[in-house]
């Protein structure tokens, strides 16, 4: 039997149009808790110390890094296959572990993010902030091998014109941005992330708004009267189902790529997902998950009652509603250990690193560029000096 995804802890779901409310989405499935409170000593996945139960989260959890699990992909047919999450955690095997090659792994003392490298491609510097303090970084077990990968698509040449070109168009950037800032430096980076797949049956209650008018005469401050309409609410019980299927709900696990920006490429398209090869690999940088699959699934419920959430406040009938409460009962939740590609650019400018990133797939670009001062400044004085004018204009009128 599959045990449920742990819920995030106090976990809330998004606001409401108006009013309150929350969402009973614990997901507990009947029975869960029994069966992993009967199991022996477990060794945390991740980095060997004891896992405890804990009932809160209905989850093993390591006490010193949380816990990770696994999913096994079918040599015979190549296809992905997906494991519940309890089943993964109760067996954690060897064969799923490491990268199928010779890798060597070192942490950025500024960043912290881990690059996965081809032994003799280490570079001298982070990829992600430019530090050169990178140290080796040594693990008690290996890490969980992706299941699969998304191959890049956009090739190299087209993304640097593309970064010139971006530069080009920012005005306020400082006009020796392209010369001091080498596109040279733009490398391929797989990014981990999980994937999270369930299903939910929920039903709601809420109350529905519809709006209604009267009309008033007031006084206005000159002595006249007018009249003017007021809005009311007229409040009905309502009540729905939504039944919904998630599928590839995704969490990054990047310690490297700055969250807004690794947001502004997205989606990754993971109908694409090809079975884990070495050779998509070559030549490429891979960053190690820093996320653990115990708070990726906590965070990947978090956005799944969310989006639940928002399904059942677009049934509500009327202008509005108030008091949305959800009752859900999730089930079918799997996961996946992915990688997916981007291309990353980070360069200095004066004291700071700047970052451009380029998904690998459909070409999205988001990035970070220096501001001229000098430009901001006559900006600002070009925008007081139009206000002047439009004054002086009125009253001269």
């Amino acid at each position: 039997m599959a045990n449920p995804i742990p819920p995030p802890p106090d976990a809330r779901p998004a606001g409401d149009r108006s009013g309150t409310g929350a969402a009973d989405t614990r997901g507990v499935a009947p029975g869960a808790a029994p069966e992993i409170e009967g199991l022996a000593e477990h060794s945390c996945p991740a980095c060997g110390a004891a896992a405890e139960w804990s009932p809160g989260k209905n989850a093993l959890v390591c006490p010193y890094c949380g816990t990770e699990s696994p999913l096994e992909l079918d040599t015979d047919t190549g296809k992905i296959r997906e494991i519940p999450l309890a089943q993964a955690l109760r067996e954690i095997p060897e064969s799923v572990r490491g990268w199928k090659a010779e890798k060597r792994s070192v942490r950025c003392k500024s960043c912290r993010a881990i690059s996965v490298f081809d032994p003799e491609q280490v570079g001298k510097n982070c990829a992600f902030c430019g530090s050169p303090e990178l140290v080796d970084y040594e693990e008690i077990r290996s890490p969980l091998r992706p299941q699969s990968v998304l191959p890049f698509r956009v090739d190299e040449a087209r993304v640097r014109e593309t970064i010139r070109k971006w530069w080009k168009s920012k005005w306020l950037a400082p006009g020796t941005l392209e010369k001091r800032s080498n596109v040279d430096r733009l490398k391929g980076v797989y990014l981990p992330y999980w994937t999270f797949d369930a299903s939910v049956s929920a039903r709601w209650t809420a109350d529905s708004g519809t709006y209604y008018y009267t009309t008033r005469t007031v006084r206005g401050a000159d002595g006249r009267t007018q009249q003017v309409q007021e809005r009311h609410v007229r409040w009905t019980p309502a009540a729905g189902n939504v039944q919904h299927a998630f599928d590839d709900e995704l969490v990054p696990a990047s310690q490297g790529i700055h969250p807004g920006l690794l947001r502004a490429v997205e989606p990754f398209p993971t109908g694409d997902l090809l079975p884990y090869d070495t050779a998509y690999l070559s030549g490429f940088l891979v960053e190690h998950y820093q996320i653990v699959l115990v708070d990726a699934a906590a965070k990947g419920r978090a956005q799944m009652e969310e989006q639940l959430r928002a399904m059942c406040a677009a049934q509500v009938p009327g202008d509005t509603y108030r008091n949305l409460r959800v009752d859900a009962n999730w089930g079918s939740e799997t996961f996946k250990h992915i990688l997916a590609p981007v291309w990353l650019l980070t360069y200095d400018y004066g004291p700071k690193a700047f970052q451009v990133v380029v998904n690998g797939v459909t070409g999205r670009m988001a990035g970070e560029y220096p501001k001229s001062g000098w430009k901001i400044f006559f900006l600002v004085l070009l925008g007081i000096v139009a206000v002047a004018l439009l004054a002086l204009i009125a009253q001269q009128g």
